[in-house]
């Protein structure tokens, strides 16, 4: 797959291409489809927070650190034979949405060692981004940014294991690992960036952490400003839904706590019937990035991300999951972690509002990349 054009309609072409229903997205649970050999299951998909800014009209940023990963990549996998027991590879396709920098290295077959961590950032500059974005929600810019720092370390060895351990960490609703050439990457996503089953779009968003506490449990109830967080982004992905068509949107659950590893999340469920059938393509526009990691207004949010954050997303805060025949399953690409030929990366952050206090959010952040490191660096 080529380079230009809109990510959301190349990966929605090449899916439907290879058989997938990805045009008539909703009213695929009524429908039949087959299941013999040949025929696609579905199909790992996953999009970069880059390609999402394309999708959204917003500015891209600052370039990937991961270059030699693609921005979108989807595999489609058919049913084999009576005899042979697991799905295989009908077709892929990659896209980047700029200058991918060459190819990336492989590994050493030495044993696995992580060499120190480098931030995109230093705790000083992290807070003067928050005090920034508050200045701009003080100017009327915005009403709410996510700031995101990246990490990076050296490694030798097979990443293999350390991936799986990312993958495997509690709490992950999103736990597995995608690969390709001189690459992979790993998520451990609690969250639903879109789900469509059973004739209903349905999406998750968090927002609101604290330890993983009965103290900390209260105060994640207890909190004003949390909630408020919480609040608008529901409401931008109650926009988000609106904008396909779709029939009622409901909030069914609202600042629910749930746990991730050591931390408790606040997340709300918000859906809506398709009463119409959508394209996927429409899908990815309407939803990309997701709304927790850009913040509100989208569009308004992700032009102070560009001017803030001195470091791409790349793998973070995209999409990762699964299209398959009769359902879609997206998860945000929080919590992930990816390796080059030579480095592990991953990224964390946070949401910010007037009231955020720039060195506790330097903290949440540490708190959400603290597992991931700890995964990364051995059991």
């Amino acid at each position: 797959m080529g380079d230009d054009g809109d990510p959301a309609e190349l990966v929605s072409a090449f899916l439907s291409g290879n058989g997938l229903p990805v045009r008539e997205m909703g009213r695929t649970a009524t429908q039949f489809h087959p299941t013999g050999a040949g025929t696609p299951c579905g199909a790992a998909l996953y999009v970069s927070a880059a390609a999402g800014c394309v999708m959204a009209g917003g500015p891209v940023g600052a370039p990937s650190p991961v270059p030699g990963i693609p921005d979108v990549v989807a595999v489609v996998h058919t049913h084999r034979g009576p005899s042979e027991s697991s799905p295989s590879v009908m077709g892929a396709c990659a896209m980047s949405t700029g200058d991918s920098g060459g190819s990336a290295g492989g590994a050493s077959p030495d044993g696995w060692r992580l060499g120190p961590w480098r931030d995109s950032w230093s705790r000083a500059e992290h807070a003067a981004a928050v005090s920034a974005v508050r200045a701009a929600i003080g100017r009327g810019d915005v009403y709410q940014v996510n700031v995101v720092g990246h990490a990076s370390a050296p490694y030798t060895g097979d990443p293999g294991p350390a991936l799986a351990r990312v993958a495997g960490l509690p709490g992950a609703r999103y736990g597995g690992v995608l690969s390709g050439d001189g690459w992979a990457l790993a998520t451990a996503s609690p969250e639903t960036l879109v789900e469509i089953r059973g004739g209903r779009i349905i999406t998750r968003p968090i927002k609101g952490t604290r330890p993983a506490t009965a103290a900390g449990r209260a105060e994640l109830l207890a909190s004003a400003k949390e909630r408020a967080e919480h609040v608008m982004i529901v409401d931008l992905e109650r926009n988000d839904l609106a904008r396909l068509g779709a029939g009622a949107v409901r909030v069914d659950e609202l600042f629910a706590v749930r746990r991730w590893c050591g931390l408790w999340q606040a997340e709300s469920v918000v859906s809506a019937p398709l009463d119409q059938p959508v394209d996927l393509a429409d899908v990815l526009r309407a939803l990309c990035p997701g709304g927790s990691v850009t913040g509100a207004p989208k569009r308004a949010a992700l032009a102070e991300i560009a001017r803030l954050e001195p470091v791409g997303r790349g793998v973070g805060m995209g999409a990762l999951g699964w299209v398959g025949p009769d359902h879609l399953d997206l998860g945000l690409s929080i919590r992930t972690a990816a390796v080059d030929g030579e480095r592990a990366h991953l990224w964390a952050g946070g949401g910010i509002t007037i009231d955020s206090d720039p060195l506790a959010e330097v903290e949440e952040a540490a708190a959400k990349a603290a597992p991931m490191r700890a995964a990364l660096a051995g059991p």
